[in-house]
This record gives structure tokens, C-alpha cells and sequence, in this order.
């Protein structure tokens, strides 16, 4: 309002100056909005609340109309919205709830041990016995025979008492873990001695150096970054040193001038020294993988025949099981290592010991490489990759527009994981293209579908490497490309 005084006449006059006609439509619009109340006696939304907490469904409802009152406000929505828009927009806001990042996808990278897909596929076997032991209580730490309380760990220790010849074993939650532990429970505060050459860094930026600090241990570094003796160990042991550590470079190699002391050199100087020697080799190779094209990967039984007292690897690599840290080694040090405080931080659930148990008993029986998933990914032939190859872009070529191209080539890939870095997996590929599609468009679109598909861009192409496809998602794949391109709009 403005108000003007006249004092020659001694009055007062008004002067309304009404809100320009663009407020006004806004202010309509806001008062049009319904309730929280209104909205929540629609029948759609009382069969929302049939299926989500009362206060989740209100919350949903009063964030969409916040969200609708700033879109009016930003002059974003400009006309009165229906009641079945608002209704839909709570609907979908509402599913978020429900929502989760973690989801089955098909791994067409080529890359075997894909971190960020979990790595290792579990075998149909480990599957079974998650849900067998799930589903109820289990003896997880209960004796049946004795009535008494027991060790978890003995769910598997003799399985891997038998398959990696050792006197004893435990689990934990990762190999970092494992590292953390033994660490913790053999140095107890004093020095561990390491090669320079051998402090990796792991995924995530996790460093060794970080992970013994943690542990309490002083660390000391000896040799150069490609060399690195006995001696440098021998010269460098004190009165404070307790362990001896080799750690397998698995996510990098040195070529050339290099050289590394043996677990053979290692268990000498530990034993004229009355120390510990921890072998950390990562990957955990059950046996020899050369059949698969994989060289020179450490193996548990082999370190330990040489002389380590403990032994480090991962179970959800090489071994093909669930994500854990195993540990073998010598009954007096996994008898400290149990007996550490932390032991009790890093264990493991239920559900990890009945799948690697699971995993264990594939491999005391016959034809491993029929039941592990990874194996069975390894094993298959390039001449057999060929072929599905050819059989998807004849499908593919066949159901697609001539605004695709389509080829298959050979190509190589690697295990991945930080396993094996440098050593080439023969493979074969799909690669799709498009006129107007970008690699990147081709991958958004598919990795986005409702079974996505993550494949990989190499040389301004987009790849599906059967390598890491398994035999019967072929068809699926071709389904899911044809299906996601229809949605789109890019084959109409």
C-alpha cells in the first residue's frame, strides 16, 4: 500500500498499488496446493502407506511440496498441478526409500577381479550355505559335542589345515585386516623389518606403511626400490626387531635391474635371528595358475614349506570365495594372533564362514574349475570366446539399424583385483558403435538399464569383453542392448 498525505486539503488519500499480475499468479498457485492432509486421504497414497511407515510417506509428501512451492516461486511451474501429478511426484519420492546403491550388474569389462564389482562371483555351493545357515541360528561358536563355547574359525580350520598344510588358521575381514592383526599380535609395539621395494599401496589409497603405523609396529626399511637382499634384512635386525615381512607386489611389478630376497633367505635370517617371518602374497593362489596364463603368482603351501611362520592372502581373489583375510601359519603365532584384542574388531559373521567353507570343500573335491566361478571365466578358451562372440553381433546385426556397427575382435584383458599386474588374459570383444552415440552415451545407457551392463571404452569404442561374461548372459545382453535403445528412442 503507499499512502500519500495532502496537506493543502488536510486529507488523507490511499493508494493501493496492487502486485504485479506475475506475483499474483504465483500466490494462486501456492494457495492452490493441497494439504498434507488432502494429499495423505488419496487412495493412492493410502495404498503407499500399506507398504511404508506413516511417518516415511508424510515425509515424502511434505518434501514434494516444498519442492513444488520453490519450482512456483522460480517460476518453474507456471499452471496448477493435478492432483494425480503431486501424487505421482510423492509416489516416486517415496521410492527412494527403498532404493540402494548395491544392485546385481553383468560385468562385461573383461577385468576378472573387478574391485568395484565385488571382485570374485561366489559359487552357486557358497550361495546354498549363506542361506542354510542364514536363515536361523547356526553353532556359530558353540561345540555341539561339548556343549561349550569354541572358536569360530574352527568352521574352516581344518579345511585349510589340510589344503595349505598348516598348523593352524583364523579369518578376518580382509587381507588388510589380516596384515593389521598379525602385525599387531607378533610385533607387539617393537620393529618389523621391510623392503623398500615392497611398500605398496593398495585400493583406496591405503598404503603398508599407513597399515603398520596403525598396527603399533615401528617400520623399518631396508634395500633400495629395485634391490633388496638378505643381508640388508641381517644388518638391520636389533634388539627391538620381532618380525621379518615380505609383502608380494600384486598390483605393480620391477622390470629389469631388480632383485628381492626369497622366503628361503628370509626364514634363515629369521631363524639365526629367533624372529617371525609374515609373508603377506595377497592373492592367495591355491595352486599353480599357469594353465590359465597366470605366472609366477605366490602360493600359500609353498611359502610355508620355505619357511614362513604366517601366511597372508586374500579369499575372494584367486581362491574365488567371500571377501576375507585368511591367515596360516604356525600354531604359537595364530595362538597370539587369536588371543589379540583386535581379533574380536575384525572377525567375521556367520554367513562368510559358511560360504568359504563352502569354497573350501570345492576344492577337496574334484574339477574345481566346474564349480568356481572365476576358474570357470579363466578356463574358457579364446576359439570358444570367439565364437559367442561372432553369435552376438550376427544377433546384434540382425535386430539393430544400419546406424550401429558391429564387430567382434580379439583383444586382451587382465585379472585385475590387484593380481598379477602386466600379465595379459587372451579375450575376445563385441564392439558397438553408433553414428551419433557417443562410447560414452553407448555406456551411460547401458550401464543405467535395469540389469546394467558395465562394459568398457577402448580406443574411442564401446566394448563388451566375454571374458568376464558368462556363457548364459549372452542372450540377456543382446536383449538388454535391443530393449535399452528401444526405450530410448534410438531405434525407432
Amino acid at each position: 500500500f503507499l499512502f500519500q498525505v495532502n496537506d493543502e486539503e488536510n486529507q488523507v488519500t490511499v493508494n493501493v498499488r496492487n502486485p504485479p499480475p506475475a506475483q499474483d499468479a504465483m500466490n494462486q498457485l501456492l494457495r492452490q496446493l493441497p494439504s498434507t492432509t488432502e494429499l495423505l486421504a488419496e487412495p493412492s497414497i493410502q495404498d503407499l502407506l500399506q507398504t511404508l511407515r506413516h511417518d516415511t510417506v508424510v515425509t515424502a509428501v511434505r518434501d514434494v511440496l516444498d519442492q513444488i512451492r520453490h519450482e512456483i516461486l522460480e517460476n518453474q511451474v507456471t499452471e496448477t498441478m493435478s492432483m494425480e501429478a503431486i501424487v505421482q511426484r510423492i509416489k516416486a519420492t517415496s521410492q527412494r526409500f527403498h532404493q540402494t546403491t548395491l544392485q546385481p550388474v553383468i560385468n562385461a569389462t573383461g577385468i576378472l577381479l573387478h574391485t568395484g564389482l565385488g571382485r570374485s562371483p561366489l559359487p552357486k555351493q557358497a550361495l546354498t550355505a549363506i542361506s542354510r545357515i542364514s536363515e536361523g541360528y547356526a553353532s556359530v561358536e558353540i561345540n555341539l559335542d561339548t556343549g561349550k563355547r569354541s572358536n569360530r574359525a574352527s568352521a574352516v580350520e581344518n579345511k585349510l589345515q589340510h589344503l595349505f598344510g598348516c598348523e593352524a588358521a583364523t579369518v578376518v575381514n580382509n587381507n588388510a585386516g589380516a596384515t593389521l592383526l598379525a602385525l599387531s599380535a607378533l610385533a607387539d609395539g617393537r620393529e618389523a623389518i621391510v623392503s623398500r621395494g615392497e611398500l605398496v599401496e593398495i585400493g583406496g589409497s591405503f598404503r603398508m606403511p599407513d597399515v603398520m603405523r596403525t598396527s603399533g609396529t615401528q617400520m623399518v626399511e631396508v634395500g633400495t626400490t629395485n634391490k633388496t637382499r638378505a643381508s640388508d634384512y641381517d644388518q638391520a635386525v636389533n634388539q627391538e626387531t620381532a618380525v621379518l615381512m615380505k609383502i608380494h607386489c600384486s598390483n605393480y611389478q620391477i622390470a629389469g635391474f631388480s632383485e628381492s630376497a626369497t622366503i628361503s633367505e628370509l626364514a634363515e635370517v629369521a631363524a639365526k635371528h629367533n624372529l617371525i617371518l609374515i609373508d603377506d602374497i595377497g592373492s592367495g593362489a591355491l595352486f599353480d595358475y599357469t594353465q590359465y596364463g597366470i605366472q609366477d603368482e605366490p602360493v600359500p603351501t609353498e611359502s610355508l614349506k620355505h619357511g614362513s611362520d604366517v601366511v597372508l592372502f586374500s579369499g575372494d581373489k584367486l581362491l574365488g570365495g567371500p571377501q576375507c583375510g585368511i591367515i596360516v601359519g604356525r600354531q604359537e603365532c595364530l595362538d597370539r594372533i587369536n588371543q589379540h584384542p583386535l581379533m574380536r574388531a575384525l572377525r567375521v559373521d556367520k554367513t562368510i564362514y559358511a560360504a568359504l567353507a563352502a569354497t573350501l570343500d570345492i576344492y577337496l573335491g574334484p574339477d574345481p574349475e566346474q564349480h568356481i566361478p572365476l576358474l570357470n571365466l579363466l578356463q574358457q578358451s579364446t576359439e570358444t570366446l570367439q565364437q559367442r562372440a561372432e553369435t552376438m553381433v550376427s544377433q546384434l546385426q540382425q535386430r539393430l539399424p544400419d546406424s550401429f556397427q558391429i564387430a567382434s575382435i580379439g583383444d586382451v584383458t587382465f585379472l585385475g583385483g590387484g593380481s598379477v599386474p602386466g600379465q595379459e588374459i587372451s579375450t575376445y570383444c563385441v564392439v558397438l558403435q553408433h553414428d551419433s552415440l557417443s562410447p560414452d552415451d553407448l555406456s551411460q545407457q547401458l550401464r543405467t538399464s535395469e540389469t546394467p551392463i558395465l562394459g568398457r571404452i577402448q580406443q574411442n569404442r564401446f566394448l563388451i569383453d566375454l571374458r568376464t561374461v558368462f556363457s548364459e548372459q549372452d542372450e540377456t545382453i543382446e536383449n538388454i542392448i535391443v530393449g535399452t535403445l528401444e526405450n530410448t528412442g534410438e531405434l525407432s
